[in-house]
């Protein structure tokens, strides 16, 4: 009996090519589906950076800024060199002297108010201080206080300054001394900060000038990176009510005002952060212009992505306002 071959069906050129054109097809819609997926996860990772920086940045800003001009008991005060004030502390290297004539980390002999704030736009305003190379067109804030809580003599930092404070009087001397005998007074950490912007390479970045026995004004901390741009809205309060009843630019600001004299008080300051982020995003071209205060930047048609933070700042030391 003869055996029967049985022969199987495949598929022909035609079907061949059909079915290879339609997984092409489903191949290009999964590649593609993965691309916008991995789009939108970075472009949701660069946002959380964006607000996570700038939370941050103001976090730290408004925390130290607040306690402008405390100097424990004889906050509200002048400091007045050689009646209220002594200054028993070595000479500051490296130190950080801005505008006015009594605007040194120490208060000095000179009949002038202690400038406890300061501040200017880099590359814009006509002083500057010395001691730092921040980026053009960024503003620049310069504070001084006493750092919470009070200390015993036993655990004084050798490195630091510190300030012994009553109601009536106040001395600054060296953290590796014995403190001065001023009856009823507390011993505290005394600070002078600058807050600047500078590019480190390609990345700026938000950083603290600090103060230290011989360093100086020398110490530099990197703070938050992406902080892209700064400024600083001083908001001084004229009819006392310790409400601003105006805020203005480091540029409309007088030396009356930074002194706090006359019915010119400051009160509050509105700061404004541009963030940016570390990366670029070669899919992305930044055509939006940003509104920090009175100050307009962009479009600066890049590829970095952006975003303003801002918050108020109230002083919390009301007295220091009055004189």
């Amino acid at each position: 009996m003869p055996i029967k071959t049985k022969l199987q069906a495949g598929l022909s050129l035609v079907e061949l090519m059909v079915t290879m054109v339609i997984s092409l097809f489903l191949t290009l819609g999964i590649f593609t589906m993965f691309s916008m997926s991995s789009s939108n996860v970075s472009t949701t990772s660069q946002f959380n950076q964006l607000q996570e920086n700038g939370r941050i940045a103001l976090a730290i800003i408004e925390r130290d800024l607040s306690q402008l001009g405390f100097t424990a008991d004889i906050t509200g005060t002048d400091l007045n060199f050689g009646v209220n004030t002594r200054v028993s502390a070595t000479a500051v290297a490296n130190d950080c002297i801005g505008a006015g004539a009594n605007n040194a980390t120490f208060p000095n002999n000179q009949p002038a108010h202690f400038r406890r704030l300061w501040g200017y736009e880099a590359g814009v305003s006509a002083e500057s201080l010395a001691c730092i190379t921040p980026k053009s067109n960024t503003d620049v804030v310069q504070m001084k206080r006493l750092l919470g809580p009070s200390v015993l003599a036993a655990n004084m930092n050798s490195t630091r300054y510190y300030a012994a404070s009553t109601s009536n009087e106040i001395e600054f001397f060296n953290g590796n001394v014995a403190p001065p005998s001023l009856l009823n007074s507390r011993i505290w950490e005394y600070q002078h900060h600058v807050y600047y912007i500078e590019d480190d390479g390609s990345i700026p970045i938000l950083k603290r000038r600090t103060l230290s026995i011989g360093n100086g004004m020398n110490n530099d901390e990197q703070l938050v990176e992406g902080i892209d741009n700064m400024r600083i809205l001083y908001g001084f309060d004229s009819n006392g009510d310790d409400t601003a009843d105006s805020y203005m630019p480091v540029q409309n600001v007088t030396t009356l005002m930074w002194d706090n004299a006359f019915f010119q008080r400051l009160v509050s300051l509105r700061v404004f952060l541009l963030v940016r982020t570390a990366n670029v995003d070669n899919s992305y071209t930044n055509d939006v212009t940003y509104q920090l205060g009175d100050k307009t930047i962009g479009p600066l048609n890049d590829n970095f992505r952006r975003k303003v933070v801002s918050t108020t700042i109230v002083l919390e030391n009301p007295v220091l306002i009055r004189n």
